[in-house]
């Protein structure tokens, strides 16, 4: 039995007839046999802006939301990401000890967290046991930078400063755990490329395989902290990595070279650092990566860790985007994709950046919205489950559709027409004959098939 589920722009989450049986179009997937990695789940940020938002609503339509997003019968949210102090949607600027030179960490503190980001994790514990949390900090406590400031800047490279941040992820998974709340992984600095006005701190390669190689992994493993999150330790992950681009063409600058081999690299091959990594985040230019860095790495894990964010206006057109960019991480090695604002009333951040969300909040109103990339993740994340394996595909939808098995045996197809018209599309696994169907998908429209 086949189950089709159908989004366009103006006709969300349809329901359609069962496809025809047999595979009688050349348009269209067929399984190869081959089985890659396993999915781990999706999941998206717990931003205070998407969290104080939420507090205006009726507790009816806060709980609506919130169950939506984490729910196993919903979009079942389990992988998600949480910022170690203020992130670019913060309220306002933060660290978890702003004591200069406190390398004791006499006032280290996540008291701050229990504004927004704690609350919203509890939330979503409610419906989502086997919720997973993984962390990185935007900037570190400003006295440990220069400028000292949470904006722009570098950590200061001295070995007290060195221990210190090591000892602060170390304090902040165990106040998280004493909280309730299991940090299963941590990543050493959200896009060490980003120097912006936002909370930021750059990270050159070598900066980030010293770090990770002679205080963070060291200061973990002396904790008895550092292990595999299925066995309830904390693993240390490369990233998260808004890059390498090995080429870019500014406008009156001319081109910008990067190299990928000599970032991710000059890390990996170093066999110190490298004994202490056990995956690598991905974002933004980080797509462009993946690729290569599953080629060469087989044995690591990966991660989409914050999808791209849009301008705000929660176009069709981004969605479609979107569902390209989620299809091109799981089919490149991706355990998991983790969606950036859940939620958001209206779309401006603290420092002026309007993005996209899955919800919007009308605080006015006390009203909220699904916007089309609440569509997107839906079309995955309610009917991949935890544990899948994605499958090898070939055929002229390849570049637009996935297949995944679910533990219980049921393939998912996934796949998106992006053609202004009709198109014919075409199932078959040569294993199942049975299995094949032909259906006709909507101009620009999402498509999921489930097979028992």
């Amino acid at each position: 039995m086949v189950t089709w589920i159908e989004t366009t722009e103006t006709d969300r989450w349809q329901t359609k007839e069962a496809p025809a049986q047999g595979a009688t179009s050349e348009l269209g997937v067929t399984l190869t046999g081959g089985k890659e990695q396993e999915v781990e789940g999706f999941g998206g940020c717990f931003n205070e802006l998407g969290w104080l938002p939420l507090q205006q609503l009726s507790a009816d339509d806060r709980e609506q939301v919130i169950k939506e997003l984490f729910s196993p019968d919903e979009l079942n949210f389990r992988l998600n990401r949480a910022p170690i102090g203020a992130n670019d949607f913060a309220a306002d600027w933060y660290s978890y000890d702003e004591t200069p030179g406190d390398y004791e960490l006499k006032d280290f503190s996540v008291k701050g967290d229990e504004r927004a980001v704690l609350p919203y994790i509890r939330a979503a514990k409610k419906y989502q046991p086997q919720l997973s949390v993984h962390s990185s900090p935007w900037s570190p406590p400003t006295w440990m930078k220069n400028p000292p400031v949470y904006n722009y800047g570098k950590l200061v490279m001295t070995p007290e400063n060195l221990t210190a941040y090591a000892n602060y992820f170390v304090k902040y998974v165990r106040a998280y755990r004493a909280l309730g709340v299991n940090v299963t992984r941590i990543f050493p600095q959200n896009e060490p490329w980003s120097d912006a006005k936002y909370p930021t701190c750059k990270w050159t390669s070598e900066q980030l395989r010293i770090f990770i190689r002679d205080y963070l992994g060291p200061t973990f493993e002396r904790e008895g902290l550092l292990g595999k999150a299925e066995d309830g330790g904390v693993e240390i992950w490369l990233g998260t990595l808004n890059g390498p681009r090995d080429m870019q063409f500014v406008s009156l600058y001319g081109m910008v070279l990067e190299n990928y081999n000599r970032y991710v690299d000059n890390i990996l091959m170093d066999d110190e650092a490298r004994k202490y990594i056990t995956g690598v985040g991905y974002q933004w230019e980080g797509r462009d990566c993946i690729e290569r860095t599953h080629k060469a790495w087989p044995e690591l894990k990966l991660m989409q860790t914050e999808s791209e964010c849009g301008m705000g206006d929660n176009s069709w057109e981004y969605a479609e985007y979107i569902f390209h960019l989620v299809n091109h991480y799981l089919t490149h090695g991706a355990l998991g994709y983790t969606y950036w604002n859940m939620v958001l009333a209206g779309t401006e951040s603290t420092w002026g950046w309007h993005q996209n969300s899955l919800f919007s909040v009308d605080t006015e109103a006390k009203t909220f919205t699904r916007n089309p990339e609440y569509y997107v993740m839906r079309h995955y994340s309610h009917f991949v489950k935890p544990g899948a394996r994605v499958l090898d595909l070939e055929g002229r939808f390849s570049s637009m559709a996935s297949a995944y098995e679910n533990p219980d045996g049921s393939l998912v197809v996934v796949v998106q027409n992006a053609l202004e018209r009709e198109v014919s599309f075409s199932f078959a696994d040569p294993a199942n004959a049975g299995r094949a169907f032909t259906a006709t998908l909507a101009p620009r429209s999402f498509s999921t098939f489930t097979l028992d």
